[in-house]
């Protein structure tokens, strides 16, 4: 990248006084105004898709590693995630966010923000380094050591991705970010399944997520095109910097409450609970996160841009939020029921100990995935202070809630987290992201009761259907039960009238999404 384009503002949202040239197409937006809600489908459609095939990617991997590999093995691995995961806020610092964001950009800017990012990583990784000693010591367990030494690479290599994957996103490439994202995965599974049949048990965790990184930085690296320039002052980065402050501070009391857990549960109650706990989070996780991650990915970018027109932004934001209501709900209600057969088909019969863990996360599904949701207004709207007291306030209820759980147990934690969810931490949420902007309290509140019905009506359905093949074969208490629960979902979609033109808005769109795809594929 020449240095002459360093200060030429670019992508200014208008048009006007723009400079294009090969170089500058990283960072226009001004083009994506034009059917950016046809744009915002297709790449909906494209990273829904993307994350369909991560869906079985990842259920293929719980299944093949459950069998190859032991509860105490993803414990071991668990405590050092549940440290290395907060440590890890630090290395984006909010900036791809203020990429995304950020209205008008330049190469040297960009440039700028991505040797911050380089330099905190590396400084991330150093410490690592230096506390792992020290983590072993905390969960009394030497082996902790060694795996935390080996995941410290993993910061300087994401960290050295941030600003590639924050202008692909800027551009709305949701297919390139996707085919690398599923690209990356099935390379670490890959390497995780061949080395766990080896006989490298919790090592074969390890890999995996080293080799993640790795594909993730050369793939991404390759599709974004983009190069950094050295780093000069005086280029306009402070606000940026200020604003990803905020969002980083937001971040870490955020993921130490979602953190928390792992880690109190590694200390008092050992490796084998936390293996188990880890299960059961991901099966109900991965899932909710296959239909969270690509709605995030495409409506934080067209929000933003949105920002301007009121209207269209509070539009476009109910549609999608009562588009994820319709899916979470009855997912929520059929994992309740359907607990049991579901961890002994994908987990196997020695995994039994998790089918307790599952229901009570199934319970903390009705709220949780929607007050993340709410959040994503924080960010669309450069309210990053907001979000950091958002979050504030949330954490301290998450932690909260798992220290009064503790007594009982990894069990007595999640039923906790799923009553303070409901009736604390939604609210506050809600009246935290409501409280300025296009969309109000009032607007969440409808949409949530408006489509909690359909909760309902499926943990009825289901159940019903369960009661009649109760000593069936797991397999088969699925194939009955799960068409019995989604059919009674459809049923009342029809019957209310904003969850059927939730729905039909979402079919028609993607409709003719996917028709315009197939037409200018022809």
């Amino acid at each position: 990248m020449g240095c002459c384009l360093s200060d030429v503002p670019l992508g200014n949202g208008d048009g006007v006084g723009v400079v294009s040239t090969p170089d500058t197409e990283h960072f226009r937006t001004d083009h994506l105004l034009h059917n950016i809600g046809h744009r915002a489908v297709s790449g909906g459609v494209v990273t829904v898709s993307a994350q369909a095939a991560k869906f079985v990617l990842n259920f293929a991997a719980a299944a093949v590693l459950a069998r190859l590999l032991s509860p105490k093995e993803f414990g071991l691995v668990g405590m050092v995630l549940g440290v290395t995961g907060l440590v890890g806020i630090f290395k984006e610092l909010g900036l791809s966010t203020a990429t995304v964001q950020r209205e008008t950009i330049t190469q040297q800017q960009v440039s700028n923000l991505f040797w911050i990012n380089v330099a905190i990583s590396g400084i991330l990784a150093v410490f690592s380094l230096g506390l792992a000693p020290l983590v072993a010591w905390f969960y009394r367990d030497p082996r902790v050591a060694g795996i935390m030494l080996a995941l410290s690479l993993t910061f300087l290599l994401t960290g050295s991705t941030v600003q590639h994957q924050a202008l692909l996103t800027r551009q709305m490439r949701f297919r390139t970010l996707a085919v690398v994202d599923v690209t990356s995965i099935l390379i670490g599974f890959a390497t995780a399944c061949v080395l766990a049949w080896f006989g490298f048990a919790y090592w074969a965790l390890v890999a995996q997520q080293l080799v993640y990184a790795t594909a993730s930085l050369v793939l991404t690296w390759c599709a974004s095109g983009w190069r950094p320039s050295m780093p000069k002052r005086k280029s306009g980065v402070r606000p940026m910097v200020n604003f990803g402050a905020h969002l980083t501070v937001a971040d870490l009391i955020g993921r130490l409450s979602v953190n928390s857990d792992n880690i109190l549960i590694g200390r008092f109650f050992g490796a084998v609970p936390l293996g188990l706990y880890t299960r059961a989070n991901v099966l109900l996780a991965r899932p909710l996160d296959q239909v969270l991650t690509p709605i995030s990915a495409v409506l934080i970018p067209v929000l933003s841009r949105l920002h301007s027109d009121p209207e269209r932004y509070r539009r476009t934001f109910l549609r999608a939020y009562d588009a994820l209501a319709l899916v979470t709900f009855p997912f929520a209600a059929m994992c309740l029921v359907l607990s049991q057969p579901l961890v002994l088909v994908v987990l196997g019969p020695r995994w039994t100990s998790v089918i307790p863990l599952f229901s009570a996360f199934a319970l903390v599904a009705i709220s949780s995935p929607l007050s993340a949701v709410s959040s994503w207004m924080f960010e669309s709207q450069g309210r990053g202070r907001d979000q950091l007291h958002n979050h504030t306030l949330a954490g301290a209820v998450t932690v909260g809630a798992f220290w009064v759980g503790l007594r009982w147990g990894p069990h007595g934690m999640i039923l906790a987290l799923a009553f303070t969810s409901l009736v604390i931490r939604l609210p506050i949420v809600s009246y935290m992201a409501g409280r300025r902007g296009p969309v109000s309290t009032r607007d969440l509140w409808i949409g949530f009761f408006s489509n909690l019905p359909c909760w309902g009506a499926v943990y009825l359905t289901t159940t019903l259907a369960y009661m009649t093949v109760e000593h069936a074969a797991p397999i088969v208490q699925l194939l009955v039960c799960v068409p019995a629960g989604l059919g009674a979902g459809a049923a009342l979609i029809f019957l209310f009238r904003r969850p059927r033109a939730s729905a039909s808005f979402a079919w028609n769109t993607v409709k003719s999404s996917l028709v315009r795809q197939w037409s200018g594929a022809a």
